[in-house]
């Protein structure tokens, strides 16, 4: 029988450190430090191939990182069978908590070859780009908000206070901010702010509508159609949940899948005690925010009320889709206000709940499991 070899690697920017590991000699051997070039991955398989046997078989993987997709697929151009690790999934078998790359690479090796990990889901080039460009939109918001914060740090600064209401970043709020009467210098500093300001402004505007012509192409159309049916979720969402999951039907059940997000409870769990805490935030943080984000929705309006938006939406979907995303609607908002109302639970952790509960109804719309 042919041995299989499991080369963990502990990934840099700089510098790969490689490993090996075998059910024949049972210990992680061979281990070196190499520049970062994927042909040096390949002449190390080569290197050691010997050692195991002309006809071993290596499986190779790495912990999700900097690198992205990028080693996996140079080393699948070169048949090599590469796996990408959830680094929060791993087995970790540091006890004694010295941390190096060679024990890092060991224990990726030790995860591979009795599959304590999760595998990385590699979407395809189209909706890896894709994702990107939704990232890449996310961090222009960031930017946004944090040169929003600078300016009303900088007002508060200068002894101004906004008297039109409550509500910051309205046609009247920013009339006022332009016509702030500040001296000399200070007069360019906010001027430079509000350039930066509406300069982002439109450009996430622009990004918005690009991805918004992306989402009607015909291989995202009708299922970010179909997603957009529930409160919260709009092109964005829905766009960022199709093309980051890719097969909804990689998770068996609903249950499973808010597990990926990262939006079940902690336990610890010894003989009859079960004590839950909060979330795991294992697995993907980004669909993770979104759906918490889409949550939000659930929390205000009435119960079984659709806005002109959301029927507007929901516009030429099927009627069958439509009637089991108006039944997710009520009844999360339903459960929201029980859970906060009635029962007096923390605002903060009724949305996290809603948004759990949400991600079960995404899988079952996306699997077409909507009876």
């Amino acid at each position: 029988m042919n041995s299989i070899v499991y080369v963990g690697m502990d990934v840099h920017k700089e510098s790969y450190t490689l490993c090996c590991y075998c059910f024949d000699t049972d210990k992680v051997e061979f281990k070196q430090t190499i520049p970062s070039d994927y042909k040096l991955i390949l002449k190390y398989i080569e290197a050691i191939r010997g050692k195991y046997g002309e006809d071993s078989k290596f499986v190779c993987g790495y912990e999700a990182g900097c690198l992205g997709y990028s080693l996996y697929h140079q080393l699948k151009e070169h048949s090599v069978d590469c796996r990408i690790l959830a680094p929060t999934t791993m087995a970790i078998t540091n006890t004694n908590h010295i941390k190096t790359d060679r024990r890092d690479a060991a224990n990726i090796a030790r995860c591979l070859a009795f599959h304590t990990y999760s595998e990385v889901y590699v979407p395809d080039d189209e909706d890896n780009s894709v994702k990107e460009y939704i990232r890449m939109r996310d961090d222009q918001k960031l930017m946004l908000k944090k040169i929003k914060q600078q300016i009303l740090a900088f007002v508060l600064r200068q002894g101004k206070k906004f008297e039109g209401g409550k509500t910051y970043w309205t046609i009247a709020h920013m009339k006022w901010l332009k016509s702030l009467e500040l001296d000399g210098l200070n007069k360019e500093t906010l001027s430079e702010y509000l350039i930066t300001y509406e300069y982002l402004t439109e450009k996430i505007a622009r990004l918005d509508d690009r991805i918004e012509e992306l989402a009607s192409g015909e291989k995202y159309k009708e299922k970010v159609k179909n997603m957009g049916c529930f409160l919260g979720v709009k092109t964005h969402t829905a766009l960022s949940m199709v093309v980051e999951i890719g097969d909804f039907n990689r998770f068996e059940k609903a249950p499973k899948f808010a597990g990926f997000l990262g939006l079940v409870p902690s336990e610890d769990s010894s003989g009859g005690n079960v004590n839950r805490y909060s979330i795991t935030k294992a697995g993907n943080s980004h669909l993770r925010r979104l759906m918490v984000e889409a949550a939000q929705s659930y929390t205000r309006g009435n119960v079984g009320h659709k806005s002109v938006a959301l029927k507007a939406r929901q516009k030429g979907c099927n009627a069958e889709v439509i009637a089991y995303a108006d039944k997710a609607n009520e009844r999360l908002r339903r459960r929201f206000y029980k859970m906060t109302l009635n029962k007096g639970i923390n605002r903060n952790v009724a949305t996290t709940a809603i948004a759990r509960e949400l991600a079960c109804f995404m899988w079952g719309m996306a699997t077409g499991n909507i009876s």
